[in-house]
């Protein structure tokens, strides 16, 4: 079955950058959407950015020009590069995967979910 892995979090310092990584495990036939969500403490889960199989991108207002999400399809691995962090930032950020999973003689569209990463802005 396909799992995400998600490396890069930590702590950073107002104004530093962090690069998150996102592998992708298993048998991928089609990848429609990858995204990076986050949630902090006492609040909801909230898209960042995410990128489509035709590389189109979205970023959430708060985050664009600090933000940029990049894919590599030979390594089944998408990142968030996040620069200019803000404390606001701080939060445990999880990739997610529409995708289609190979499973036997069959792809099945599935949602997959890393198993969040943190990452906390502070001095």
């Amino acid at each position: 079955q396909v799992q995400l892995v998600e490396s890069g979090g930590g702590l950073v310092q107002p104004g530093g950058s962090l690069r998150l990584s996102c592998a992708a495990s298993g048998t991928i036939s089609e990848i429609f959407n990858m995204g990076w969500y986050r949630q902090a403490p006492g609040k909801q889960r909230e898209l960042v950015a995410d990128i489509t199989n035709r590389n189109s991108t979205f970023y959430r207002d708060s985050v664009k020009g600090r933000f940029t999400v990049l894919r590599d399809n030979a390594k089944n691995t998408v990142y968030l590069q996040m620069n200019s962090l803000k404390p606001e930032d701080t939060a445990v950020y999880y990739c997610n995967g529409d995708l289609m999973v190979v499973v036997g003689a069959r792809s099945v569209r599935s949602i997959v979910w890393g198993q969040g990463t943190q990452v906390t802005v502070s001095s």
